[in-house]
């Protein structure tokens, strides 16, 4: 079921062009009215604008995401008690309407800029196979990453590998901090929700924060089909010694490496609770196509337990 922390609710009922099942309207008060959808694992789909008997419903002047702009997240099996919670930083390519299209094409919102090809629809199968909550940003990283530290140069950005971000150039401080204060801290909260509830019912929690890379960056090939990202190696190495023994080019801290300057998800949520953790990177061209997509994610079903038995049986150091 997915949510938003917070809000009262009501039922409603709708129908539209693609998948989805159950809906309410949540209703902040004194505020506006957002509409939170179930809906089937493209977060690359924005939900459909639905509009009540009231007309004339937007958001105040002073705030970012307006009447028909969807949650800054979804939550996916919320009931469920795996130990695995899987969290998708740039699962979405969703644009709050009062920012129009940031200046960019279709084309380039579809690009690997915008978000992480594939990763939001890996991690809802595997997430369901493992019976495991699934929490992603429905936001694009381009209105702010929610993988970066609040205030770091690429929080932001006015260039994206190479592509001008014209929205972004020369924003206000008071946008910057709406686009924090909306999208970044909603989501953020969520996953702190979820990890404070295991720490007081005493759950086993290993954090997973699912992402994807273009196999061309700069105009350099990459060529790993998997990398695992990390600074504390316990649960990462096993991982990788599981991964390495199915004939696969893993990334041992490839195409990136954790740091506090570059990363927020896993230094936050991961290293400062001493939760088992790993960030997974899946080369975006095996996971466009449902196809892949359900072949990873049956992978990912299989490994991620067979390696935090690894952890808890000694196998591997903590």
């Amino acid at each position: 079921m997915h949510d938003s922390g917070h809000a009262d609710t009501e039922d409603v009922v709708t129908s539209t062009g693609f998948e989805m099942s159950s809906r309410r309207r949540l209703v902040a008060p004194g505020k506006m009215r957002l509409i939170a959808i179930d809906f089937a694992p493209n977060l690359g789909r924005c939900p459909v604008n639905i509009r009540s008997g009231r007309t004339g419903m937007t958001g105040s002047a002073d705030q970012l995401l307006a009447f028909g702009d969807p949650l800054p997240f979804t939550t996916h099996n919320s009931n469920n008690r795996s130990p695995f919670v899987i969290v998708c930083d740039h699962a979405g390519r969703c644009l709050p309407r009062r920012l129009g299209t940031l200046g960019l094409s279709d084309a380039d919102l579809q690009r690997h800029i915008a978000w992480d090809i594939g990763a939001a629809a890996v991690a809802s199968r595997f997430g369901d196979m493992l019976g495991a909550i699934v929490i992603s940003q429905t936001y694009s990283r381009l209105v702010i990453d929610c993988n970066r530290p609040l205030g770091s140069p690429t929080s932001i950005v006015e260039v994206s590998e190479q592509t001008r971000i014209p929205g972004n150039v020369r924003i206000t401080s008071a946008d910057k901090d709406r686009r924090a204060q909306e999208i970044f801290e909603p989501y953020h909260r969520r996953i702190t929700q979820e990890l404070d509830r295991r720490c007081t019912a005493s759950e086993p929690t290993v954090l997973i924060a699912m992402h994807s890379f273009t196999p061309r960056y700069l105009s350099v090939e990459r060529p790993w089909h998997i990398g695992l990202l990390y600074r504390h190696v316990g649960f990462a190495r096993a991982l990788i010694d599981l991964l390495r023994a199915e004939d696969l080019i893993v990334g041992d801290n490839e195409p990136y490496r954790v740091s506090d300057d570059t990363d927020y998800t896993l230094p936050i949520h991961g290293e400062r609770r001493h939760l088992p953790h790993v960030g997974i990177e899946i080369r975006q061209d095996l996971i466009t196509e449902e196809l892949g997509q359900r072949e990873w994610a049956t992978r990912l079903a299989q490994w991620l337990p067979k390696a935090y038995q690894r952890l808890l049986s000694g196998e591997t150091n903590a």
